[in-house]
């Protein structure tokens, strides 16, 4: 899955952060409902938050929510301060 138009706030400037959000998983006997996860990822748009740190807390709620066997998160920030970032977070479960 794919999210091209994330959004999320620095908790330091309060400037916005753009990104491209890419989820994979293989699912076990839960799966990730579109819609639902639209509204989820939306819900950063006005929080503060750190590029490793909301990256890591999309997994952490996602793993909880699915229980897959696997799932990898990246986030793919575009340029703030000269830096592009990029941010990657596994689980491997069973």
């Amino acid at each position: 899955m794919e999210c091209p138009e994330f959004t999320c706030v620095c908790p330091r400037t309060g400037q916005p952060d753009f990104a491209t959000i890419r989820i994979r998983y293989v699912p076990d006997q839960l799966c990730v409902e579109l819609k639902s996860l639209k509204l989820y990822l939306w819900s950063f748009r006005g929080e503060g938050a750190f590029h490793e740190d909301v990256i890591n807390r999309i997994l952490d709620d996602l793993v909880r929510a699915c229980r897959p066997r696997s799932m990898t998160v990246v986030g793919d920030f575009n340029v703030r301060g000269g830096i592009h970032t990029t941010v990657t977070a596994e689980y491997k479960g069973r």
